[in-house]
């Protein structure tokens, strides 16, 4: 992918990074299926961020607060704060966000792939992409 990333472009990577961080699951990665994971979260809550511009591109470099790897921050920017909070009191899609919203680009640096990360990564991975109250399929209404 060159030059402008859309909406479609990101709906696209979420899918693709959740593919990818089930891969890593299979093969014992716990830190890396983890890792991705996260990204399939920021790339849908961007493709969210991208449906509200015009031609649904990504905003350019000049809109730096939507350059972040903060999930929460972009749930924000995404305009899907509240929505989450009222779709998730009392709920397993709030217990998923509970998983998820933590997640940094830094795990990028973590290769611990102990009992912990591996139960941390499994919880995780069915945060993302549990069929009934996962969050990708929950913004996957807003995108």
């Amino acid at each position: 992918m060159g030059g402008i990333v859309n909406r479609s472009d990101f709906q696209q990577l979420a899918e693709l990074r959740l593919a990818d961080s089930k891969a890593l699951l299979d093969q014992r990665h716990w830190s890396g299926a983890y890792y991705i994971g996260g990204y399939a979260v920021e790339c849908a809550l961007k493709a969210c961020i991208a449906k509200q511009t015009e031609q649904y591109d990504f905003p350019d470099k000049q809109a730096a607060k939507y350059y972040t790897h903060d999930l929460a921050e972009l749930l924000r920017h995404a305009g899907l704060t509240q929505r989450l909070n009222e779709a998730g009191k009392n709920s397993e899609l709030g217990v998923n966000w509970s998983v998820i919203k933590d997640w940094s680009e830094s795990n990028r640096y973590e290769f611990r792939d102990d009992e912990e990360m591996e139960k941390h990564a499994k919880e995780f991975y069915f945060a993302v992409s549990d069929t009934e109250n996962g969050l990708l399929k929950w913004i996957q209404k807003y995108w």
